[in-house]
């Protein structure tokens, strides 16, 4: 028989396990926006308890990927340009200020791997050919690294945690395709200087003049629909 501890660390990992594989069908739309989720069929489907389920659903919706209604239970949030326009605002703010704790306090060691990670983007293809500058999630992301980086425990909680897989979402459902991906690579380039040179003010302006510029961007696009 296992012992009370055993049981509770296997109910958390089989958690974890159904949270990463929810949210990645989420962000990359095989579940569709405004979902009811059934909590029956989900728990058949994963073959786990109702409230191991919950626990994920439960993070789920700290990420900003679904809401709970009272009598309805949970649907995935709906997308929306106004939405996505505030999420840039914050964004610029919050990104900025990581930007510049992190011109104080990444390492040699961690900018030689951002530099590194700025060549691995530069061999895409779509990036070659100015379409988009996909970038994958986590530490293959710039922005990720740079928050990670910022040794801020309030900014990578609320930027790498409750933002992160949202706009992520984002980018998948609205589109990578954009005029200023090779633009946007040279803004990052710019970025890991400023951060080398250990000049973080210069950080933070550029870092929110790259949001900022993203934004602009969206809402042209969206302004030609």
């Amino acid at each position: 028989m296992l012992d009370s501890s055993t049981t509770s660390t296997s109910k958390l990992t089989r958690a974890d396990t159904v949270f990463t594989d929810l949210r990645q069908r989420i962000v990359e739309g095989d579940i569709f926006t405004g979902t009811k989720l059934s909590e029956p069929e989900l728990a058949k489907y994963y073959d786990i308890s109702r409230s191991t389920l919950r626990d994920a659903l439960s993070r789920l919706e700290g990420c900003g990927l679904l809401e709970r209604k009272a009598n309805i239970g949970y649907r995935v949030v709906t997308l929306s340009t106004e939405q996505l326009l505030e999420i840039f605002r914050v964004r610029e703010s919050l990104e900025g200020t990581a930007c510049r704790l992190a011109a104080k306090n990444m390492t040699k060691e961690q900018i030689a791997e951002l530099r590194n990670l700025l060549v691995i983007h530069n061999q895409t293809e779509s990036l070659q050919q100015g379409e988009a500058y996909i970038q994958e999630e986590g530490d293959l992301d710039f922005h990720f690294r740079i928050v990670m980086g910022s040794g801020n425990k309030l900014l990578i909680r609320l930027l790498c945690e409750e933002l992160y897989y949202l706009v992520r979402m984002y980018r998948f459902q609205f589109g990578m395709a954009s005029p200023r991906a090779k633009k946007a690579f040279r803004e990052h380039e710019n970025i890991i200087q400023a951060i080398e040179d250990k000049d973080g003010e210069l950080a933070e302006i550029l870092m929110r003049r790259h949001i900022s510029a993203s934004r602009l961007n969206v809402e042209n696009r969206m302004n030609t629909l």
